[in-house]
């Protein structure tokens, strides 16, 4: 049945953009629940962010994802936050309410669920490993906080904003921050979850074809959970199974939490197999 929404534009910010499928499984289901939308990909540089952001404000627009590097840019031009986006300092989605701009975090839940149903690992009493320090890895780091982990060690080049982030989940009993350096890893305990929160490995980054971890510095048994979806096997991946690890890789992540803002723009529950089987045939034919 056809909706009253007719004639509307979403799309995807972020810099770049030529590795997203966002595209390809959003408008498969807008289409498949009759929605009048199209779904585009709007590369902005950091410099173009606020002219953008007004932009949503327009009647057409339902809102838009947000992907790195704007995930924090753009809290500032938004009127309204979510207490998920607010508490973590990060926004993946924006919806438009007659000119207000709400910004909403889906990537907590869209983490979460991917851990536990695709992964099959409960992270409560779990020692993990984040590697990062943006607004992915903030997502990441609230939702492991939450679901009760023992230790958790966050390891981002910067090791201020580490630091910074250690600071906000101080209800982790053990959390520390250290430089993302082989040197600087070592000393804890085996994890039990190590999780790539950057864009090393991404198609289409400068960081393409790099692996943040060594062979050596994956513990065997161990889950490696790459929120990077494209390539569906990054060199992390590939790394860990090298090393006798159990792997996870991004899209299940992307597609949960694409269908949660899918359900804030339209009102209606996501197609979650339809998006799947997009994205999925998307990733092929590159």
């Amino acid at each position: 049945m056809r909706t009253e929404i007719m004639s509307k534009l979403l799309g995807i910010i972020g810099y770049p953009l030529g590795h997203s499928v966002s595209p390809a499984f959003q408008q498969a289901a807008l289409d498949y629940c009759g929605v009048d939308a199209r779904y585009e990909a709007w590369e902005t540089p950091p410099e173009g962010v606020p002219q953008r952001v007004q932009w949503l404000r327009s009647p057409e627009v339902l809102g838009a994802n947000v992907t790195v590097p704007h995930k924090e840019a753009v809290l500032p031009l938004l009127e309204g936050l979510s207490e998920t986006a607010r508490r973590i300092g990060a926004v993946n989605t924006i919806v438009n309410r007659a000119g207000r701009l709400e910004g909403h975090n889906t990537d907590v839940a869209g983490f979460m669920r991917a851990l536990r149903e695709e992964g099959g690992f409960d992270p409560q009493g779990k020692l993990v490993l984040i590697l990062g320090a943006g607004g992915a890895a903030k997502a990441v780091a609230f939702g492991l906080a939450v679901a009760g982990v023992a230790r958790m060690t966050i390891a981002n080049r910067t090791v201020g904003r580490a630091q910074e982030l250690a600071a906000a989940v101080e209800a982790v009993p053990q959390v520390r921050a250290v430089a993302l350096t082989p040197e600087a890893l070592t000393g804890d305990p085996p994890w039990d979850l190590i999780v790539n929160t950057t864009t090393l490995g991404m198609a289409g980054s400068p960081g393409e074809g790099e692996s943040p971890l060594a062979e050596a510095q994956v513990p065997p048994g161990a889950l490696v959970y790459d929120i990077v979806y494209n390539p569906k096997v990054t060199p992390l991946l590939a790394t860990a199974r090298r090393a006798g690890a159990h792997t996870l890789g991004g899209l299940p992540m992307l597609v949960y939490q694409g269908a949660e803002a899918f359900r804030l723009w339209t009102g209606l529950e996501a197609p979650v197999e339809v998006m799947f089987a997009a994205a999925r045939r998307a990733l092929w034919s590159t």
